[in-house]
């Protein structure tokens, strides 16, 4: 993707033109996400990156998927709904913002991946909705790494036994855990995310395969990647600044 992105010809250029701010924010992107692999990570290894289309027209968020994002996040229900039959097709889609029970049926035949998991409720209703449609729902489990009493996530100590009890869930798979932490958090946090994820992945638990840590945003992603992150979720630094709080 960032190959894409730093090689792209100028083939629509009064879009690019339109859009040059998104063009140079996910060029600087690319390159702070390949120096942290380079500095942090071995060889080979893959880092996404994520973009959050929070309030972001779904003309800009083509233009982003035109010059190699492939990966979109969406924090609202009804929002994704005005926008989705609007966006490129090429881009997967995956739902990271807090999900309510209610709402679920109007995504699971939609997104790829739903990452804010945070009770056996929620799950149990993607389970549900899941085996309805004849599929089998990738999800992540959340974190409230922070223990912050505005962000859902489960408590850290809570989060094996939530593990253990989705992995019951047949048409449910846990593919890894994502995490919020605290605005101006230090290494010790993310340090910590890693650590919690890498025990979870060493119990080798059936119908778990803990293959992605989401974590980082626009303020803190180079951090997250040197503790383990690879899915990095960026809005405000690719998009621009809106009028709202949102990483």
């Amino acid at each position: 993707m960032c190959q894409t992105a730093a090689n792209q010809a100028a083939q629509n250029q009064p879009q690019q033109d339109n859009f040059s701010d998104v063009l140079e924010n996910l060029r600087e992107i690319c390159y702070n996400v390949e120096n942290a692999k380079a500095k942090y990570r071995k060889s080979g290894e893959d880092i996404k990156i994520m973009a959050v289309t929070k309030t972001v027209p779904a003309e800009k968020v083509n233009f982003a998927v035109s010059q190699g994002i492939t990966l979109l996040g969406e924090n609202r229900v009804q929002e994704y709904l005005s926008k989705k039959d609007l966006y490129d097709k090429t881009a997967e889609v995956q739902f990271i913002g807090r999900l309510q029970t209610n709402k679920v049926k109007y995504i699971i035949n939609d997104v790829t991946l739903i990452q804010s998991v945070d009770s056996l409720k929620l799950a149990g209703e993607i389970d549900r909705l899941a085996a309805k449609n004849n599929k089998v729902m990738n999800v992540l489990v959340e974190i409230n790494i922070g223990n912050e009493a505005t962000k859902s996530g489960v408590s850290a100590d809570g989060l094996e036994e939530l593990v253990w009890e989705i992995s019951q869930l047949e048409n449910v798979a846990v593919k890894g855990l994502m995490a919020i932490p605290p605005v101006g958090s230090g290494e010790d946090v993310f340090d910590k995310m890693n650590g919690i994820f890498l025990r979870v992945k060493e119990k080798s638990i059936p119908n778990v395969s803990m293959d992605i840590l989401s974590m980082g945003m626009s303020g803190d992603y180079e951090l997250a990647i040197k503790h383990g992150s690879n899915l990095v979720r960026i809005g405000t630094r690719l998009f621009g600044v809106r009028n709202y709080m949102e990483g």
